[in-house]
């Protein structure tokens, strides 16, 4: 996860503001909303030229608040100057793919590792990548997301429940720093059951760019004839054609065909630019691949909104105009705002300027984060990349993505 183009975090399929574990009960799951904690740094360890490895130690107090599932990511929060903004400080939240596997230390704590890339025009990666230090202190969210796999892999984080009793195999297309989530899956699915082969497709523009390059060849190393790794490098001749180049479908189709048993695949993970991944579904869903055995995460969708710190956008009411009645329910309470028809304005935005405390991470209908339930009212959804249909048709909604369509509108985002 990154915070590329316009700061916009990732998305995942079925990304939710659960504080996932999701724990079994019968006719559901338990879900824990989100919330931000300070965390110390730990360690900032360099990966490549623009990009860095970023540890919060935390304490035991607080390890059940970020047990995590492989593939989730956490949002940060920190009050940064806005260069575009004539300097003027204000609240950034990017949010980052976790990249280890979970584990817990003797003395009951935990840690939490996100890479962070630097990207042109990104005030959080930039500051992050020039000035972030062990000991600064950061507000980071308990783990969310839903770019995890179906299968019986954790239970919680138990690697050992996985069904050992069959081969599974895993598949993974990232690009750039779409390696992090991938990273804990293919290190937690691997140590986790010997019958698990794992094959990944990693595309980056040189070999300077390639992130966790030591990592990845140790798992090469641990896992020979399990773990296979295609580097396919775009602006650097490889020894081989297939792996030099851009991906584009003649080489997806290409790679699919001689290096991946793609017939096989228990397991789609795709992660990186928006193009990429819909270009690796389109694929796979021509070739029969069942939808819901592909995962995906997106770097952005190219169009984020704009959330002006934790406030949201200035909207004034029109006393003289037509108004819509935006109520929300969060943490128990139940808050109304106003909200006039001629501003367009999404129930985030409304909210936010009542109540600053509402869950959300990129505002651009990636990242889940502001996910809540349409009780009442109807609503138009611009875009979704974050919900799946079964989420949509039991009245789910992303509350940065929706405009009221109706008269009166409440959500529930404890629901």
């Amino acid at each position: 996860m990154t915070d590329q183009l316009h700061d916009a975090a990732p998305a995942a399929e079925a990304q939710t503001d659960s504080n996932v574990p999701e724990e079994e009960s019968g006719e559901g799951t338990a879900r824990r909303r989100a919330s931000f904690h300070p965390l110390e740094v730990s360690q900032v360890r360099r990966l490549t030229n623009d990009s860095i490895e970023v540890t919060f130690g935390v304490p035991a107090a607080l390890a059940d608040e970020y047990d995590y599932i492989p593939g989730q990511y956490v949002a940060i929060r920190k009050e940064l100057p806005d260069p575009n903004q004539g300097g003027e400080v204000r609240e950034v939240r990017r949010s980052y793919s976790i990249c280890a596997a979970p584990r817990r230390f003797d003395d009951g704590s935990s840690e939490i590792r996100v890479a962070v890339k630097k990207d042109l025009g990104g005030i959080f990666s930039t500051w992050a990548n020039e000035s972030l230090a062990a000991g600064e202190t950061l507000d980071v969210m308990s783990p969310a997301g839903a770019f995890i796999s179906k299968h019986k892999m954790t239970g919680l984080n138990d690697p050992s429940s996985i069904n050992t009793d069959i081969e599974h195999t895993f598949v993974a297309v990232a690009a750039g720093s779409g390696i992090t989530p991938i990273m804990a899956i293919a290190r937690t699915v691997l140590a986790a059951d010997e019958n698990v082969r794992f094959d990944l497709i990693y595309a980056n523009k040189a070999a300077m760019d390639v992130m966790f390059v030591e990592e990845l060849a140790d798992l090469k190393d641990r896992y020979p004839s399990r773990f296979a790794l295609h580097h396919v490098l775009s602006r650097e001749q490889r020894i081989s054609p297939l792996l030099s180049g851009r991906v584009d479908a003649e080489k997806l189709t290409t790679l699919l065909n001689t290096v991946i048993h793609a017939d096989d695949v228990d397991e789609w993970f795709l992660c990186g630019p928006f193009e990429l991944v819909q270009l690796v579904r389109d694929t796979l869903s021509g070739r029969g691949v069942e939808p819901e055995k592909v995962r995906y995460e997106l770097f952005t969708t190219g169009t984020p909104s704009s959330l002006e710190g934790n406030i949201g956008r200035p909207v004034v009411e029109d006393p003289s105009g037509k108004n819509v009645e935006i109520e929300f329910t969060l943490d128990g309470l139940t808050g109304s705002v106003k909200s006039p028809v001629s501003a367009n304005e999404t129930i985030l935005n409304a909210a936010l300027r009542v109540r600053p405390d509402v869950p959300f991470a990129c505002a651009g209908g990636v990242c889940g984060t502001c996910r809540a339930k349409l009780v009442s009212g109807t609503v138009e959804m611009t875009e979704n990349y974050a919900l799946e249909p079964d989420e949509v048709e039991r009245g789910y909604v992303l509350t940065c993505q929706s405009h009221p369509t109706s008269d009166a509108v409440s959500v529930d985002f404890d629901a």
